[in-house]
């Protein structure tokens, strides 16, 4: 079935998510079917959504990638830094699982300098529980 073409429904292969990524990005899942970080994305302006896309593509293709784009937290969650219009700040919270995916888990704009606990202890919730999807 080599030369067939796939079927644009069907979701993609490991070998098309990778395309050059070294870790490529899905998006966490509830177990309603919801996509969190999906939506909020889609609820924030243009410009902001292309500033935070690219910041993570830069992880996608450069992982592992330090300071000033990319930190590590705890628990193995890390968090993508974007620097928005009007001195915001977009943060958008991941790990990466056992498949070598960049999981998004989270995703808010920071109105203090600290990443606030209750949007940390938020990903390592949704961490855990896209880890026992995964077992």
């Amino acid at each position: 079935m080599k030369g067939r073409a796939r079927n644009p429904q069907s979701p993609p292969t490991a070998r098309e998510l990778r395309q050059g990524k070294r870790i490529p990005a899905v998006f966490f899942r509830t177990e309603a079917g919801g996509e969190p970080v999906r939506d909020w994305l889609k609820s924030l302006p243009v410009a902001d959504k292309k500033a935070i896309g690219t910041d993570i593509m830069a992880v996608e293709f450069g992982w592992p990638l330090g300071l000033p784009l990319c930190r590590p937290l705890q628990n193995g969650v890390h968090e993508v830094r974007t620097a928005l219009d009007n001195h915001r700040i977009a943060r958008v919270l991941f790990y990466v699982d056992a498949r070598e995916r960049m999981v998004l888990l989270h995703g808010f704009i920071k109105k203090t300098q600290k990443t606030p606990t209750g949007d940390l202890e938020l990903a390592v919730r949704n961490k855990k529980k896209h880890e026992k999807g995964l077992a």
